[in-house]
């Protein structure tokens, strides 16, 4: 935008930044021509120069915008708009008008915890419903991951940001192409994190790490670097979800870990019948077993991706009639050979891995994998020694336990017996001891009130002690052992001192009358003074209340000499 100009392409008002991404920013704005909301992307400034970017950009605007369904954010307008630095320098930034979509991104529904398992399962629908119309427009997706999918107040989930989207006859939609933006490693398919051709069957790899995530709140594969992560997806089977969270039953189990199958043939190939197979095991049905197709390619996408390099030529072919098509002139070997020749490389490669991970063969690839130890029980020092020995990296981290003792292990992350590369951080939670708490102040409370405010804050209400007091009345809490304000293990016994109602009044003859009424006056009794002009002097002759305990502000009469 140029200065001086407040609309972008003269009818969108750029509001509040709403999100930032590798190359661009969201923010919310508003359609001045229609008067509505929208959600503006522009491409960084700092990438706004480099053709790439920009072309990238745009493909992003083309291929979203041919997406119009109810579960993926729709592109309303593109085009770029000319932005002056401080320099005084102009530079055209790509902009894509979307939908705004007023919701919460996954990634923070997943934050606060494991959903219910109907619950993931429904949002889990919902983002194969969007896959299933953007592979039939022969899209693959190749990130999807919980921060671009929305879920709505009302519970519609919205998939989104198809900025790295290739056209599946795109035989270069590798992650090797260096003009794209990468996906998010934890939820890298096995074949794009080993640079390979990828097609429709990554999304749904990625969907089943998104699920197992919901279910569990973590990813089946962690580590800091992301070459830990994607050797992982490699070599490393995922946990089932039920070991983490008891709530998942085996059906659900067994979905999700065919949907993280290493080989693309052996999981879902459709994103229908992923979503079939994952709502029947939900509702205690075991999914029915389906007979594989003999063209995958059809049964996918609906047309042979290898066609042509485009929708249009594939499309053309499955239409053209079995006259118009080239006629196969060239020889191949038997069809006995080919698959002799090909159970004949599987057994190799099996026996290779076989070898290669499981005895760690030291030639060829030393200490491929490292299993995390049980150091459930020790103390910290015991515990990283271990884990550094085994050449991982202990993080330590703390909480409360009521079962471990201070400074010893309560749990590990990832946890015992998971294989990680060397040089795997491992998370160490070491026990704080009890939970903590904060004793509340129950000062003027009756002490049937201070005792439910004390078990209320997970503190336990011990004996009543009563004392003299002045001015509390009977029955009121005067103060607790330990004192208010104090920082305990949850469970510590808080006593209550109570007051009876009364006060120690003490004898004042002999005094002088000045003294003796101050000291009663002191304790909130009513003090009158009776003069004696018998005598001489200013000294207390007698005292009608007697010293002792006696009811909170009772009368009390001195007689003074005041001859």
């Amino acid at each position: 935008m140029t200065d001086g100009t407040p609309l972008l392409a003269g009818r969108y008002q750029v509001g509040t930044l709403l999100g930032r991404g590798g190359m661009s920013d969201v923010h919310l704005g508003t359609d001045t021509r229609l008067g509505r909301q929208v959600a503006i992307k522009l491409l960084k400034p700092s990438l706004a120069t480099d053709p790439k970017f920009r072309m990238l950009f745009r493909e992003e605007a083309q291929k979203a915008a041919r997406m119009a369904h109810p579960t993926i954010v729709r592109v309303f307008d593109a085009g770029e708009e000319t932005v002056r630095d401080a320099r005084g320098i102009e530079t055209q930034v790509p902009f894509i008008v979307m939908e705004y979509v007023d919701g919460r991104v996954l990634k923070d529904i997943i934050a606060e915890g494991p959903l219910e398992p109907s619950e993931a399962v429904r949002i889990i629908s919902g983002v194969l419903t969007a896959l299933e119309y953007a592979h039939r427009a022969l899209l693959v997706h190749r990130d999807i991951k919980p921060a671009n999918v929305m879920v709505t107040p009302s519970g519609q989930v919205k998939v989104m940001d198809f900025g790295i989207a290739r056209a599946v006859s795109d035989n270069s939609a590798t992650v090797a192409d260096t003009s794209a933006i990468l996906g998010t490693a934890q939820y890298f398919s096995p074949e794009q994190a080993r640079g390979e051709t990828v097609d429709a069957r990554t999304d749904l790899y990625s969907t089943g790490v998104v699920l197992f995530e919901l279910l569990t709140g973590r990813a089946p594969f962690q580590g800091e670097r992301a070459a830990a992560v994607a050797y992982q997806h490699i070599s490393e089977a995922p946990p089932k979800p039920s070991i983490i969270n008891p709530k998942v039953s085996p059906a659900v189990d067994a979905i999700v870990l065919r949907s993280l199958a290493k080989d693309k043939f052996e999981r879902f190939q459709t994103a229908p019948e992923f979503r079939e197979d994952l709502e029947a095991a939900a509702s205690g049905a075991v999914p029915a077993k389906k007979i594989a197709t003999p063209d995958f390619s059809q049964a996918l996408f609906g047309v042979n991706p290898q066609g042509g390099q485009t929708t249009t030529a594939a499309i053309r072919q499955l239409a053209s009639g079995a006259d118009d098509r080239v006629v196969r002139t060239q020889s191949r070997p038997p069809v006995a050979w080919i698959w002799g020749g090909i159970v004949t490389t599987a057994v190799v490669l099996i026996g290779l891995m076989f070898w290669v991970v499981n005895l760690n063969a030291p030639i060829l690839a030393p200490n491929l994998s490292v299993e995390v130890p049980q150091i459930v029980g020790d103390v910290y020092e015991a515990g990283a020694s271990e884990l550094t020995a085994l050449d991982l990296v202990p993080e330590r981290k703390t909480e409360a336990s009521d079962v471990y003792e201070e400074g010893t292990i309560v749990r590990t992350t990832p946890e015992a017996g998971t294989k990680v590369a060397p040089g795997q951080v491992v998370q160490v939670w070491v026990s704080m001891g009890r939970t903590l708490g904060t004793i509340p102040s129950v000062l003027n409370m009756t002490e049937s009130d201070a005792r439910a405010a004390i078990e209320a804050a997970g503190f336990t209400a011990g004996t009543a002690t009563t004392q003299n007091s002045p001015d509390v009345p009977a029955g009121t809490v005067i103060g607790t052992t330990p004192a208010a304000g104090e920082s305990l293990a949850a469970g510590t016994v808080v006593n209550l001192l109570v007051s009876d109602g009364l006060v120690e009044v003490p004898g004042t003859v002999g005094q002088s009358v000045s003294e003796a009424a101050s000291a009663l006056r002191a304790l909130n009794l009513s003090v009158t003074l009776v003069p004696d002009t018998g005598c001489s002097g200013t000294v207390v002759t007698s005292q009608s209340l007697s010293p002792g305990q006696q009811p909170q502000r009772s009368a009390v009469s001195l007689t003074y000499c005041a001859g």
